[in-house]
């Protein structure tokens, strides 16, 4: 079988990018690495291209967005080429899958339902998403069953309270998180003073930031997301760190912690309105 060129490729584009996958994935004249890889190996990949496109949204970079946007429809492609090899299923069955699912959770839009606003569609969504599930329920199925380990430990933590709340399982207001987060603080700091191994130390810090995660939704903030803010306000304020250090001819490893938080609070005052 002679090799192929960009001409015998379809000129649709999504059709060229499955072509590409199959050639790709050829058992004799596809690339040897994309024909070594099989579903686990390539789901890191697939998990760090959707971390890229948030990325990218979060810069509001659109041509960087467009390139990550192809490079995770890649890896929608690549998961269903292999599926197609073991005869499970196709890319055309993935979309009629989606394509299903969409419209019949929306049926205020491809049906004679409606709804008031957003909020009511969030709700209606959640539902509809209990009734599938229900629908293939076992005997012994958790209301958690779903919830998937690889996400962020984070994101997890808020589904799975969320999950629980739908039950029943959940505080009313925020008070009361506050105070089992206090409660939990209090449990670290009693493992610490008994000299706790890390063991110990690590669940209690667990049950921490559970509970703040679980305050960040009862307040509807995303913890992911105002963890990643943090994460981009703690660089921002040290790299002024850095660079007042750098300007007087020091660094960090030069200078007292004493300094360096005189620093990181006059970094902190410049970034207030």
């Amino acid at each position: 079988m002679d090799k192929p060129t960009p001409d015998d490729l379809p000129a649709d584009p999504m059709e060229r990018l499955i072509a590409i996958m199959a050639w790709l994935r050829h058992p004799e004249r596809g690339c040897p690495w994309d024909r070594e890889q099989d579903f686990v190996s390539i789901a890191p990949y697939t998990i760090e291209e959707a971390y890229e496109v948030a990325d990218a949204i979060e810069r509001r970079d659109m041509a960087d967005l467009r390139d990550e946007l192809g490079d995770l429809l890649l890896q929608v492609v690549y998961h269903a080429r292999m599926a197609e090899e073991e005869g499970a299923f196709a890319f055309a069955d993935v979309a009629a899958a989606i394509n299903r699912k969409m419209i019949d959770r929306h049926p205020h839009v491809f049906g004679p339902e409606s709804v008031r606003d957003a909020t009511a569609q969030t709700a209606a969504w959640e539902a509809a998403k209990a009734a599938e599930r229900a629908g293939k329920a076992q005997p012994d199925d958790s209301v958690l069953d779903g919830v998937a380990r690889a996400l962020p430990a984070l994101l997890r933590a808020e589904k799975l309270q969320k999950r629980a709340a739908r039950v029943g399982f959940d505080w009313g207001a925020p008070g009361p998180v506050i105070d089992k987060i206090e409660e939990e603080i209090g449990e670290v700091r009693a493992e610490i003073a008994a000299g706790a191994p890390v063991e110990r130390l690590t669940d209690e810090i667990g049950d921490v930031l559970f509970a703040v995660a679980n305050l960040a939704r009862h307040l509807k903030i995303n913890p992911e997301a105002a963890l990643r803010a943090t994460n981009d306000k703690f660089t921002r304020r040290f790299r002024h760190v850095e660079q007042s250090l750098k300007a007087q001819g020091r660094s960090p490893e030069t200078a007292s912690l004493e300094e360096m938080e005189a620093l990181w609070v006059e970094a902190k005052r410049a970034e207030r309105p």
